[in-house]
């Protein structure tokens, strides 16, 4: 199919390196498999994040009114778009990373909720490295894929609101199922398909062929 065919960027490869890092941490270094568990859910934050960057982006910088998007809305409207999307995702991601929290076993907390300050706590050199490491990626996945190749300019604000929706959706079936692997100890199988299935996804995430056929064949 045409659109596996696709041109690596540098954020692509530096995104692949990223998720090989833990995979190497775990198989060679004796990371523990449930800390890098917990750096995975902290991604759909980072998602997050950046994407009400991107929001904010297409709102004030993007060509809105130029006829490309076909949008023409208040700029009240919009800022109502990026305030709902903190809210909803906020909520969305906090109850997904609680139950994670839970389930970690690297989390000694008796509390109904667990703060993120301990979370960050317990990762450990290891784990704050690896996130620094997928926060440097998603700045350089804004800055070359988003703004330098005019993304901000041809992406509707509506459609960048839903897009981290299906991506934390796909990864948190992911992690779940990766879960299983870590309630059974299987910690080196867990984080090679976990690893393995990510780097896929995010291959296939990031292709615009790939979006434009599931779009075409819904």
């Amino acid at each position: 199919m045409a659109f596996l065919k696709k041109q690596l960027t540098f954020p692509d490869i530096y995104l692949i390196l990223v998720n090989l890092v833990p995979l190497f941490g775990v198989w060679f270094l004796g990371w523990d498999a449930n800390r890098i568990f917990l750096i995975y859910c902290l991604e759909t934050v980072l998602i997050g994040v950046f994407n009400v960057f991107k929001m904010l982006t297409i709102l004030f910088a993007g060509d809105i009114k130029s006829g490309t998007k076909k949008e023409d809305y208040p700029v009240f409207f919009g800022v109502f778009m990026v305030i709902f999307f903190m809210f909803h995702y906020g909520f969305f991601v906090f109850v997904q990373t609680q139950i994670f929290f839970a389930i970690s076993n690297v989390l000694n907390s008796r509390s109904f909720t667990t703060s993120y300050l301990q979370v960050f706590e317990t990762l450990g050199p290891e784990g704050h490295l690896l996130l620094g490491l997928f926060a440097s990626y998603y700045f350089l996945d804004f800055v070359f894929n988003f703004l330098q190749k005019g993304k901000y300019k041809t992406t509707q604000l509506p459609e960048q609101m839903f897009l981290p929706y299906i991506r934390i959706f796909i990864q948190q079936i992911v992690v779940i199922a990766g879960g299983i692997f870590l309630m059974f100890n299987a910690h080196s199988l867990f984080i090679l398909l976990f690893i393995g299935i990510k780097i896929v996804f995010e291959f296939l995430y990031s292709n615009e062929k790939f979006s434009a056929y599931i779009k075409k064949n819904k």
